[in-house]
């Protein structure tokens, strides 16, 4: 290998990011970043372009999420870049590790008023984990470095770097690119002693695993500690399908009675925040995260491991214990919570009820599909509904809740897994943020699902509303809008579901087309997901 390599910016750049293992680019077009297009165009790195920059950043979000490895966004300076700061937030509250590389105004010229001159760094740095302008030529790949290294660091997360115009346009010479390795975290092991002991001793023990878990490759010693403790699974975000759902230990619908009857409320790869009320529960709690700053500020816990989570859920593994009884309770109500779904499921109501959409969607979902959550109401009933059978194969938009995710994710899953089922399950609502991108997907050739749940309304704000006020504003959209028009308009393909007995063959003939095929459900305004204010 040679000691140096040659070349402008953009080659300079290109050659630390394969070395991180980055095999693709996101963007939309813009002259500040031609460097990098253009490193990527003679290298044969693929480059995928979009309508709006969060898109962008989203699919590299997508990407980061299911390959476990840095996802990369290019943007423009100024307006793109600020354009792509949701998907940068969505990242950091995702524990995504992004790199967005911005285009940035010339520094010889700076404050003369060039084009989308503006300084990033004070708008990003608090949503990174890492953010910097490259002072010149030479520095840049080790700019880059600094940059994925931070971004794959527990706790994860994304990362931004902007370089100016004249330095990435200029060539210059810089080290070979080598990847920097990123050392595992070890838990204080009093503290991993301690975890084990409390979930033991326990006698209704529960585990929640989120996102981390998958994120961190602890899926398996998940489950090894699970069995060796005996102790009932829940599982949120990333986490979902860590235990298929036939695992004796994996539980979906018993999460009430499990949460208030437990005496210990083990929650590993997830915040305490506001999915889990806030870790305000009637038993201790352990909480198991990957990096010290995760652990919670807000509640007192019993003992809160910080480390890798492989090294933590092994330890926990050579623990045993039996919680039979306990499981054996959860058992029935969770067989009482299916049965009742599986009715509602079922429901042949006009207008159509959301429940019946998913019903329809579990028969026609492979074990290896990617399921994408852009939504409020109709993705909340896709998170009761839908039991994921593997882990990272489902994505949502996470604790921001930003909505918008939906096209730039089925973009990177459908990068990511060419010859699998990727379905984005949409509400109306955000179906207003990144349906134009549909272009995107059809002029690149990635055909994915898009199922619209279109009650006509913002579910979660009408509803709330007009419990609290007695009426509603800013509330409604347009009833039975068309949008599988606006697929077709896009060069995609589509239809319009009005009765319940409709949807399952228009599922397959979505799940067969080879564009972008959305399926447009009207359901019923008047159905509302029910649950209490999460919001303080």
């Amino acid at each position: 290998m040679a000691d140096s390599i040659e070349g402008h910016g953009g080659e300079l750049a290109l050659a630390m990011l394969r070395a991180y293992g980055v095999t693709e680019m996101f963007t939309l077009s813009g002259g500040h970043v031609f460097p990098l297009y253009d490193a990527a165009h003679k290298a044969g790195f693929p480059i995928f372009d979009v309508r709006h920059e969060q898109s962008a950043v989203f699919a590299a979000e997508a990407v980061a999420k299911l390959q476990r490895r840095p996802g990369l966004a290019v943007l423009t300076a100024g307006p793109g870049v600020t354009n792509g700061i949701s998907g940068l937030t969505s990242a950091f509250f995702n524990a995504s590790p992004v790199l967005v590389m911005g285009g940035r105004a010339p520094a010889f010229r700076w404050g003369s008023g060039s084009l989308q001159e503006i300084d990033h760094l004070p708008l990003v740095t608090p949503v990174t984990k890492y953010a910097a302008t490259a002072a010149d030529t030479a520095s840049i790949p080790g700019e880059v470095s600094a940059a994925l290294t931070a971004a794959l660091t527990p706790h994860r997360g994304p990362a931004f770097l902007d370089v100016p115009l004249e330095v990435l346009f200029s060539s210059d010479d810089a080290a070979a690119p080598v990847a920097n390795a990123i050392a595992p975290l070890e838990a204080d092991p009093d503290d991993v002693a301690k975890a084990a002991a409390l979930i033991a001793g326990a006698e209704r023990p529960v585990i929640i695993a989120g996102s981390d878990v998958w994120a961190g490759g602890a899926v398996d010693a998940l489950r090894a500690a699970a069995e060796a403790l005996g102790v009932p699974v829940f599982t949120n975000g990333m986490g979902r399908g860590a235990l298929p759902p036939g695992h004796p230990l994996a539980f979906a619908k018993a999460r009430r009675p499990a949460l208030s009857e437990a005496d210990v409320v083990v929650v590993i790869g997830t915040p305490l925040d506001f999915r889990l009320g806030f870790g305000e529960f009637d038993a201790q709690v352990v909480h198991i995260v990957d990096a010290p700053s995760q652990r919670a500020s807000h509640v007192s816990t019993a003992v809160s491991p910080a480390g890798d989570l492989v090294q933590i859920l092994t330890a926990l593994a050579q623990k045993n214990a039996d919680h039979a009884e306990w499981i054996a309770g959860l058992r029935t109500a969770e067989d009482a919570g299916k049965a009742r779904d599986a009715e509602a499921m079922a429901a042949e109501t006009d207008p159509i009820k959301p429940a019946r959409i998913y019903g329809e969607l579990r028969k026609v979902l492979a074990e290896d599909a990617v399921t994408i959550g852009d939504g409020g109401d109709f993705v909340s009933y896709a998170g009761r509904y839908l039991e994921p059978a593997r882990p990272g194969t489902w994505l949502d938009p996470g604790p921001y809740g930003c909505l918008g995710t939906g096209m730039g994710y089925a973009m990177g899953a459908r990068v990511t897994y060419p010859d699998q089922q990727v379905c984005v399950l949409m509400g109306d609502g955000a179906a207003g943020f990144s349906l134009m991108d549909v272009e995107s997907l059809v002029r690149q050739q990635l055909p994915v699902v898009i199922v619209v749940g279109n009650n006509g309304i913002w579910g979660l704000e009408k509803h709330p509303m007009q419990a609290m006020y007695g009426y509603d504003v800013a509330a409604d959209l347009q009833p039975g809008l068309r949008y599988d028009d606006v697929v077709r308009a896009l060069g995609g393909a589509g239809e319009t579901v009005e009765k319940p007995g409709e949807i399952g063959a228009a599922l397959d003939r979505a799940f067969a087309a080879h564009v972008p095929y959305l399926v447009n459900v009207l359901t019923d305004p008047a159905d509302a997901y029910p649950r209490s204010s999460n919001l303080a």
